[in-house]
């Protein structure tokens, strides 16, 4: 069967994606789309082998036991890749590793990586996983720093949103967005200082999750479950409660024992053609909002000294998802002192955010244009 490629474009960063099974290279065009110049195509066999980074993934069960057996034979080490268990293997420069329950097997050789599985989607996944790996890898060996953080932008200018995890960083974007600003991320950015003292940011794409109360205070749940109700699919992430709610029409937050929201989760090309946002491909930073969620506030901006913290930096120390078990993280990365540095001299607001969405636009237009004044 002839392959088919997506090539994968972030800045000097390139990857491409090619399989047999266009299925698997539909998903990472339609993960990476804008956010990072995703284009497909039929190359001739071969013609990709000397790419800066190449992923070959196709369904191919025998070449998942031929791993387990390799990684078995071989001493390995366990430890959790994308919320899985992962066995890892090294031998001879090639880095072997299986996920036994998700029967998915991967042989890494420098920046060219071979991902195989029993079913397709899975395979796509782990694709368009290592396909932003070694985005990433490239990014940080150029000097991008990873940051926690959303991002919306207007005219080539970004608003940097920062905070811990909930504390409001996808409803100020969405917020944002559908007040005519693009969409540049929703949980992660890349960001780098430039020689002429401006931070440049670029997204992570990444699947959002966008709670059910969220999406109706925004005026989004009716087209969103219009969509569902005709056959749409979300992201696989996506609780079955989710899908169940949006099925029967129920508005109200979905909770887990633990505490934590279960939320409708988007594909990013979703946010376009479902949401109808814009989405933003890079801006440079021009503000730094600090957000925090009360549901009984009033909108207001408050006092505090919140800055950028290492929390908020994604490094080799603190990346708890996707430890670096291929060794695509280049050893001589730049460290954040000077992105933090130029960060600091940026104007900052720190604000408090109710459920209440056209309180809380009011509130953002004013504070980002006095940002926007302080530039």
């Amino acid at each position: 069967m002839p392959l088919t490629a997506t090539h994968i474009q972030a800045d000097t960063a390139t990857v491409t994606v090619a399989s047999q099974t266009e299925a698997i290279t539909d998903w990472s065009h339609r993960y990476f789309g804008p956010w990072w110049n995703a284009t497909t195509d039929t190359p001739s066999p071969g013609g990709y082998a000397d790419g800066v980074g190449l992923v070959l993934a196709d369904v191919d069960p025998a070449s998942v036991d031929d791993i387990t057996t390799f990684v078995s034979d071989y001493g390995h080490d366990e430890t959790v890749y994308a919320n899985a268990r992962t066995l890892v293997a090294r031998h001879d420069g090639i880095t072997y590793a299986v996920q036994p329950d998700e029967r998915i097997g991967y042989q890494a050789d420098g920046r060219r990586l071979v991902i195989v599985g029993d079913q397709p989607e899975p395979v796509a996944v782990a694709a368009a996983r290592l396909a932003r790996e070694l985005i990433r890898g490239q990014l940080l060996a150029d000097g991008w720093t990873v940051l926690h953080a959303s991002a919306a932008t207007q005219n080539g200018e970004a608003v940097l949103i920062i905070g811990d995890k909930g504390a409001g960083k996808t409803t100020t974007a969405l917020l944002l967005a559908r007040a005519g600003w693009a969409l540049l991320a929703n949980d992660r950015v890349f960001a780098r200082p430039e020689p002429d003292g401006r931070v440049r940011i670029l997204p992570w794409p990444s699947a959002a999750a966008i709670g059910l109360g969220l999406l109706d205070a925004t005026g989004l749940y009716d087209m969103v479950r219009e969509r569902v109700l005709a056959g749409g699919q979300l992201h696989p992430t996506q609780h079955p409660k989710v899908t169940q709610a949006l099925h029967d029409g129920r508005r109200e937050p979905i909770w887990r024992e633990d505490g934590k929201e279960l939320k409708p989760q988007f594909f990013p090309d979703q946010l376009s053609t479902w949401l109808g946002l814009t989405l933003s491909t890079g801006a440079r930073a021009a503000g730094l909002l600090f957000p925090a969620v009360n549901p009984e506030a009033t909108p207001a901006l408050v006092e505090d000294d919140r800055a950028l913290t290492e929390a908020d930096v994604f490094t080799s120390k603190t990346e708890d998802r996707y430890p670096d078990i291929f060794n695509l993280t280049p050893t001589a990365a730049a460290g954040p002192e000077a992105l933090t540095e130029h960060l600091a001299r940026l104007p900052r607001r720190s604000l408090v955010l109710s459920h209440d969405a056209d309180a809380n636009a009011a509130l953002l237009a004013k504070t980002l244009q006095e940002l926007t004044d302080e530039c």
